[in-house]
């Protein structure tokens, strides 16, 4: 079994911000698989699930905000006795790296991201990651938070689409246990 744990805020307001980048993806790789989300209340998130390959996965959007995600994560994680390690991928946002750099990692420190310091908090740093750049131009003219929560401009939201083959690639790679531990810039 593999759960594929994205991060992100869930409501509208949130929508093609640079923080829900994790659920732009996931809710893409749902609709590849035709996939339909359900509320599941005592995991705090939105859950769907398929097989592939033989490989039962389980897909999720945590409904608490993303700087609380490690909650979710520990209660799935020991719902469904998964090891993190092996069976669990967080997709999320990475402001150390530029946009259109997609990195993947099997663990790490959570490099002052607050969803991912509540995640290693909650079930250690021992899990695999795609961390997709959003950093631009513009990064220097605002505050962290101001700049992860701002939309996505017409042309990264349109450069981001024609990244998405390959970053739902990664997660078919996790998927099929040969997700390789590298970085890419893609745009």
């Amino acid at each position: 079994m593999k759960l594929i744990f994205a991060q992100g805020n869930l409501e509208s307001k949130y929508d093609n911000t640079r923080h829900n980048v994790g659920f732009a993806v996931i809710d893409e790789f749902a609709k590849s698989h035709n996939l339909k989300w359900t509320e599941k209340s005592k995991f705090s998130a939105l859950v769907t699930e398929t097989t592939i390959e033989g490989e039962k996965v389980i897909l999720v959007k945590p409904t608490t905000y993303y700087n609380e995600t490690g909650q979710s994560a520990r209660r799935l994680i020991d719902f469904y006795s998964v090891m993190p390690a092996h069976d669990l991928l967080v997709i999320h946002d990475d402001l150390a790296l530029p946009f259109g750099t997609i990195r993947t990692r099997g663990q790490g420190s959570d490099a002052g991201n607050n969803g991912i310091k509540s995640l290693n908090n909650h079930i250690g740093p021992d899990y695999h990651r795609i961390r997709i750049g959003i950093t631009n131009d513009h990064r220097a003219q605002m505050g962290d938070i101001d700049f992860v929560l701002g939309k996505f401009s017409k042309d990264e939201s349109e450069a981001l689409d024609k990244l998405m083959p390959e970053i739902l690639g990664f997660i078919s790679s996790f998927v099929e246990g040969t997700l390789a531990h590298e970085t890419k810039t893609l745009a």
